[in-house]
């Protein structure tokens, strides 16, 4: 529906034209110069060779791994692009094998796009493995390949295998670097955090920490699944991420501080999280060896269990990074589990959960109607249907609708691109500085968004499809219908017949993390300060990394068109409400910590039990009842311990009565 604007026109709603404005990213310079020289460089050893057709080949296979190659660290860049080529190859090999068997290619394809669907729900790089697999497969089916069969997957491989190499070119010299950096990124974005207490910043700072931290946990996490017990330099860097966590817990409480009358926060708070970071960055001990780690922080004497919880938590962090193998640090990332007990756990989430199946069948569904319309249908170059089926069809990659729509408009934008280039340059050797070029704006647009993402790759498969079926500047037009059509099959088939498109689950995920909440409540006033401390971290970090997954699913659905996107609008702001709940705990439970007196259990239990309430609400949709007055907030009593933490309650109940009426 279309919404006025001030000036009385209409203008598109929001939800559908979100992702056709490019975001603010900066341009990755060394990824452009691999791109250009990964597609590039097979391009020209194929022609040197008089078969550009092998060139060609390899050049997709580059383009795979240019395309995969999102991890920082060096170990995870050989795993996200070494394994989705694996699946990519095998799946080029299946293509080629059905070539030219209509029917039989339709059944393989669409067996093919149920295992896709099925493993993409295991993980980040399964689903770039699945997605692979099915594009390659789809291609192998649609495109000449040489023969024998084996041909097409090793000059896949051989590309992948070029820019895998210029990625790793430099691992020697920066070892280490990119952890590092992730691990000094987090403790600035606490410094921020730090800074911004009791500031109208505090909850942005807060989302930025969170998302930082996941970030780098997460990339952490990783490589001690593989490593753990064997790199000092892996085991310091846990230790020293793990002790930021009671800095993230001090800054929350700082935010109750009394600004008026203590005034701001000392700078020399985050000035000292700052001179971490650089320690941290630098690979360097903090404080150094024999110096005392009072003077490297040069912190003020505190004035309140706000200022003193920070005071503790900075010299914790500074003892800790000037003896990184001290084993006191509470260990917040849980032992991984020996690999093959990984792959088992993987096994059973592909094979036995219902959404794996549900995205498995929705996606086989669309290949097969794809595959079935181009055998009866006289669709030339048939392939490009089912490869925007699979582009879009991506539920894990954001909403099925905004992708339709942005691959639509991406796909024109490509085209404009690519018409002067398939009409006026040459084939032969003035490819290769074509591709190059076009290489280039690949990685540069990717960060932009979708639609700008797939306006870049639009013009190389083009013309890298060109060099092995040579029909030029024909190819233009075929390609735009072509992606209207599978555009239109995955918004009929894959989005307006599944209910769950018109029905999302946003409201229970919602609702389970407000039960946790909940539970995180009760347990941090549960026990003596000092007893619960390693569950306790554990449960809150889970808690928010749950969040995050919640606001950016939130975010996913506030794209999709009406009903779901005007519920996941209206739910919005209860899904801040809940964030400053679990904050508000945690900044309560630092306060008990550090001199406050501990509030009464039964306070406590009134308010876990009116989070409960909600949850329950949620999932019921019944009205909400009225939150319990607890007995010091009655009184209006100025040393109400749990008076910030009632308040946000409150806040998120007055949030949620009117969604659910």
């Amino acid at each position: 529906m279309a919404q006025d604007t001030p000036g009385g026109r209409l203008s598109p709603p929001k939800w559908l034209t979100a992702g056709m404005r490019p975001q603010p990213a900066a341009v990755p310079w060394a990824a452009v110069a691999r791109a250009a020289a990964g597609l590039a460089a097979p391009l020209a050893v194929g022609l040197a060779a008089g078969r550009p057709a092998y060139g060609a080949l390899a050049s997709m296979g580059a383009l795979s791994a240019v395309i995969g190659d999102t991890a920082d660290a060096y170990r995870m860049r050989v795993f996200n692009i070494a394994v989705p080529q694996l699946f990519g190859a095998a799946g080029v090999a299946l293509g080629t094998l059905v070539f030219g068997r209509d029917w039989t290619a339709v059944a393989v394809l669409t067996l093919v796009a149920l295992v896709s669907g099925m493993i993409s729900s295991i993980g980040s790089v399964a689903s770039v493995s699945g997605l692979l697999l099915l594009l390659n497969a789809v291609v192998g089916a649609g495109l000449p390949m040489p023969h024998p069969w084996w041909k097409a997957p090793l000059l896949l491989l051989a590309g992948g295998a070029v820019v895998l190499l210029l990625t790793l070119f430099a691992w020697p010299l920066r070892g280490g670097v990119p952890e590092r950096a992730a691990v000094a990124g987090s403790y600035r974005e606490v410094a921020a955090f730090v800074r911004a207490a009791g500031t109208p910043e505090h909850d942005e700072r807060r989302l930025a920490v969170t998302q930082s931290l996941n970030s780098s946990y997460d990339l952490l996490l990783a490589h001690r699944t593989r490593r753990h017990g064997r790199s000092p330099g892996l085991a310091r860097l846990i230790a020293r991420l793990n002790a930021l966590m009671p800095v993230v817990e001090a800054a929350s409480a700082a935010k109750l501080r009394p600004v008026a009358r203590l005034g701001p926060l000392p700078e020399a708070y985050p000035a000292a999280v700052l001179a971490l970071a650089d320690a941290v960055e630098r690979g360097r001990t903090a404080p150094a060896p024999g110096e005392d780690p009072a003077a490297f922080l040069d912190l003020p004497a505190p004035t309140g269990p706000s200022e003193r919880a920070l005071d503790q938590a900075l010299r914790y962090a500074a003892a800790v990074g000037a003896e990184p193998g001290r084993a006191d640090v509470p260990d917040r990332l849980g032992s991984p589990a020996a690999p093959g007990e990984r792959a088992r756990r993987a096994a059973r989430a592909a094979l036995l959960s219902g959404a794996s199946w549900r995205y498995g069948l929705r996606l086989a569904l669309c290949i097969g109607l794809a595959q079935v319309l181009v055998s009866v249908l006289p669709v030339p170059r048939s392939y490009w249907v089912a490869l925007t089926v699979t582009f879009v069809l991506k539920p894990d990659f954001g909403s099925v609708f905004s992708r339709a729509v942005l691959r639509a408009f991406g796909t024109a934008l490509g085209l404009v691109i690519a018409i002067p280039v398939l009409a006026e340059v040459p084939r032969g050797w003035w490819d290769v500085p074509t591709v190059a070029v076009l290489a280039t704006l690949i990685p540069a647009f990717s960060a932009k968004g979708y639609a700008f993402q797939t306006a870049a790759i639009t013009p190389v498969i083009l013309l890298l499809s060109d060099l092995l079926n040579h029909q030029g500047f024909a190819l233009v037009l075929p390609r735009l219908y072509d992606s209207l059509i599978g555009c239109g099959i995955a918004l009929l088939a894959g989005y307006l017949c599944w209910p769950e498109s018109w029905h999302t689950r946003i409201g229970d995920r919602l609702a389970d993390a407000v039960a946790d909440a909940s539970a995180y409540v009760a347990l941090a006033f549960a026990a003596a300060p000092g007893r619960d401390q390693p569950s306790r971290p554990r449960r809150r970090r889970r808690l928010y990394r749950d969040l995050s997954a919640v606001r950016s699913e939130f975010q996913r659905a506030l794209t999709e068109p009406p009903p779901v996107g005007t519920r996941a609008a209206a739910w919005w702001p209860l899904v801040i409400a809940v964030e400053r709940v679990v904050e508000a705990t945690t900044a309560t439970r630092v306060r008990v910590e550090h001199g406050v007196p501990a509030p009464p259990p039964q306070e406590v239990a009134a308010i876990a039990a009116d989070l409960a309430a909600l949850a329950e609400a949620l999932r019921t949709g019944r009205p909400l009842p009225a939150p319990a007055e607890g007995p010091a907030a009655a009184h209006g009593a100025a040393d109400d311990v749990l008076g910030p933490l009632r308040r946000e309650v409150r806040a998120a109940c007055a949030t949620a009565s009117p969604v659910l009426g």
